[in-house]
């Protein structure tokens, strides 16, 4: 067993874009990568052969929250772990929780101790602490699991993001002193990636910044964004924490985006990504593809038998129509979410391995210049 290292292989001389690769006990991940969403385990519509075989997905992401819940960690325990339990040999990463302090702020209440919440389930309370949160990563059993954060609203004022700010890197302590205390449970080393949070206030993200690196963590994440500010200032403060990150660890901007948000944070030095957006979005009809976004749904659709997106290699994405795929989901065919939803991953794969390639023949930032507005036109 042995601790994440990460090699940055190349860096773009005409922009901040790197290439590396993550080597973990379950294998390397050539960066940029996108991790799709498994939030409990399954990433929807898809099995684990179709990710490796359709998408080539390098790792996937689970969710402490929803796994905490269901199966719970008794069951995981004994299947030996989240990757024996899902009959996945390749990378995982884990988030905290911490989001969902964001997004069920309804039903959760916050102290210095962690976070009551309601469970969506059946209405349980329930508290997460830094300590029992790790504890908690520890069963699941992760290759990189996530510090416990609270991740403020994108417009929060000066005052709340501090607050929060302090309490984050208080509960960050406690997670570093949780884990040095506790082992692995599984015959794999597992890794902690703080967050930088601070929301839009770049003195705080500085800050940030620097208390996170200060842990010497094998990467770091920038949380906090894509949670309702505007796109430039997403941007904005994603470059600014990329400037003040350790250039040797992996960078993971957590949560974000459609494909031009991938596209144009690669080029600011993100290494790593992840969303619901592709698999979310093409259970509802919208399909990114290399020349553009289609909702399926629309009738101009209805007997277009062109297949679905020549421009990648994705064998789904070749093979059916566009007609035929309008028909699955307006009949509501399970098959038309899967294959929706292996299309949008597929091009999210494309991106950042097409990234990746143009970086190392020269000419990524024409590439991406000429991709960005591509991709957001409506088919």
């Amino acid at each position: 067993m042995a601790a994440l290292i990460f090699n940055l292989e190349f860096t773009d001389t005409r922009s901040l874009a790197r290439a590396g690769t993550i080597r973990t006990d379950h294998g390397d991940i050539l960066t940029p990568v996108f991790m799709p969403v498994g939030t409990a385990g399954s990433v929807k519509a898809i099995t684990q052969q179709q990710l490796l075989e359709d998408i080539q997905a390098q790792i996937i992401l689970g969710n402490t929250y929803h796994l905490y819940l269901r199966p719970g960690l008794e069951v995981l325990e004994k299947a030996g772990g989240l990757h024996r339990f899902m009959n996945w040999e390749r990378p995982i990463l884990t988030d905290s929780g911490g989001y969902q302090v964001f997004s069920l702020s309804a039903s959760r209440k916050i102290s210095e101790e962690g976070v009551t919440f309601q469970s969506h389930i059946d209405g349980s309370r329930h508290l997460f602490t830094p300590e029992n949160v790790i504890d908690i990563q520890r069963s699941i059993g992760a290759d990189i699991i996530m510090a416990f954060d609270e991740c403020p609203p994108g417009a929060c004022e000066y005052r709340y993001a501090k607050t929060s700010l302090e309490l984050t890197n208080r509960w960050l302590d406690r997670c570093f002193a949780r884990m040095n205390n506790t082992s692995n449970k599984y015959e794999h080393t597992q890794n902690l990636f703080p967050i930088v949070q601070g929301g839009t206030h770049q003195e705080l993200r500085i800050q940030s910044c620097e208390y996170v690196s200060s842990k010497q963590a094998t990467g770091n994440a920038i949380g906090g964004l894509s949670v309702g500010e505007p796109e430039e200032t997403m941007y904005e403060i994603t470059a600014l924490c990329c400037e003040h990150l350790p250039k040797d660890k992996p960078r993971y901007l957590m949560g974000v985006g459609t494909p031009w948000n991938i596209l144009e944070a690669i080029s600011l030095g993100v290494d790593m990504f992840d969303c619901v957006m592709p698999t979310r979005n093409g259970r509802n009809a919208m399909l990114f593809t290399t020349k553009g976004v289609i909702n399926i749904d629309n009738k101009k659709w209805e007997d277009d038998f062109s297949v679905i997106d020549e421009g990648l290699e994705n064998e789904l994405s070749r093979y059916y129509s566009k007609s035929y795929l309008r028909h699955l989901i307006k009949s509501k065919e399970i098959l038309g979410l899967t294959i929706a939803s292996i299309q949008n991953l597929a091009l999210y794969h494309w991106l950042v391995s097409e990234s990746r390639k143009r970086m190392l023949q020269g000419d990524f930032l024409s590439w991406k210049n000429e991709m960005i507005p591509r991709l957001k036109e409506r088919l």
